[in-house]
């Protein structure tokens, strides 16, 4: 498993589990959308050579193809593909107007559901002809569990991509495809960095016992696990990363 395409990897969880490869010995292929420097950062702060910068907006079927094929091309074959790209705007649904709801909700599931859906399409085929099996590893979400009231797209398309997750863990193993999925709850990144701060971030914080929130190495440890030729009877598999915030 040793070539790696990691989407939504400017920064982050995907940023961390890309260096967490490549700390490793992998060639990874980092994907951003629209922040190219960031990923130009990440590109220049990995371990090793052979690593390829790819771009474009996943919620576009014929970008999210070409994403894979970059990437394949260019790392010399696929063997892990792990969806992290994602999208997220606050939509409370008492103080939304229908317009910028209905916008919300295509956006965060074009990009959370059905890019990954695509991205996992292509990314299979190539595994296929390889004839070497693969990894597909989700990001998922906490949220996909316990709810999202101001960003009830983004908790539903994360239990979609869990869903969706299983479904291809079956439908891929005759072919040694094992394909998972992770549910980390909240992670120090630059995107929630304002809700970790003050009172907000006091809650936050406290809504584990050990009394923080993950770090994104956390969670790239677990997803390195996770590729791993002895994590394949974990297929179909959905691992919480919450830090008992929410059991279930």
């Amino acid at each position: 498993m040793n070539r790696v395409l990691v989407t939504g990897a400017s920064g982050g969880i995907g940023r961390a589990v890309a260096t967490a490869f490549a700390a490793r010995g992998k060639r990874v292929a980092v994907h951003y959308s629209t922040r190219r420097a960031e990923a130009e950062r990440t590109l220049a702060g990995l371990d090793g050579g052979g690593h390829v910068l790819v771009g474009g907006d996943v919620a576009d079927p014929e970008t999210a193809e070409r994403v894979v094929a970059e990437a394949a091309e260019g790392l010399g074959g696929l063997d892990v593909l792990v969806n992290n790209a994602a999208a997220n705007t606050a939509h409370p649904i008492a103080t939304t107007s229908y317009a910028d709801w209905t916008a919300a909700w295509r956006h965060v599931v074009d990009v959370n559901l059905v890019g990954a859906a695509n991205l996992s399409y292509c990314a299979a085929q190539v595994m296929i002809r390889q004839g070497s099996g693969g990894r597909v590893i989700n990001i998922g979400s906490r949220g996909a569990f316990r709810g999202e009231p101001d960003h009830p797209a983004y908790g539903a398309s994360k239990a979609g991509l869990h869903a969706l997750g299983q479904s291809l863990a079956v439908a891929l193993a005759p072919h040694g495809i094992a394909v998972t999925s992770v549910a980390p709850g909240f992670v120090t990144t630059d995107r929630v960095a304002d809700r970790l701060t003050g009172e907000s971030g006091e809650r936050i914080r406290a809504q584990s016992p050990f009394g923080r929130v993950a770090e994104p190495e956390e969670i790239a440890s677990a997803v390195l696990w996770l590729a791993s030729p002895e994590a394949t009877w974990a297929s179909g598999t959905v691992v919480d990363l919450n830090g008992a915030s929410h059991l279930r």
